[in-house]
């Protein structure tokens, strides 16, 4: 693995850890609730719905990548 690439991916997985991607009014309406395991559960929800699209995106940039690479040898 390329310094370059290994950098990223750690740095990718230290940042995830901290994300919090709550919008306004969904904030709003959960602080209002008593206890914090909804607002905890549609974070959650939020951020693995936002990351989904980042990773096929990835995948496809990849595959091209290696396509491209293969047929230029």
């Amino acid at each position: 693995m390329k310094k370059p690439t290994l950098f990223f991916f750690l740095s990718f997985l230290f940042f995830i850890e901290k994300t919090n991607a709550q919008c306004a009014m969904c904030r709003a309406v959960l602080e209002t609730a008593e206890g914090q395991t909804a607002a905890e559960g549609i974070n959650d929800g939020i951020v693995y719905l936002m990351a989904v699209p980042y990773i096929l995106i990835a995948g496809i940039g990849y595959f091209i990548y290696k396509k491209y690479n293969t047929l230029k040898k």
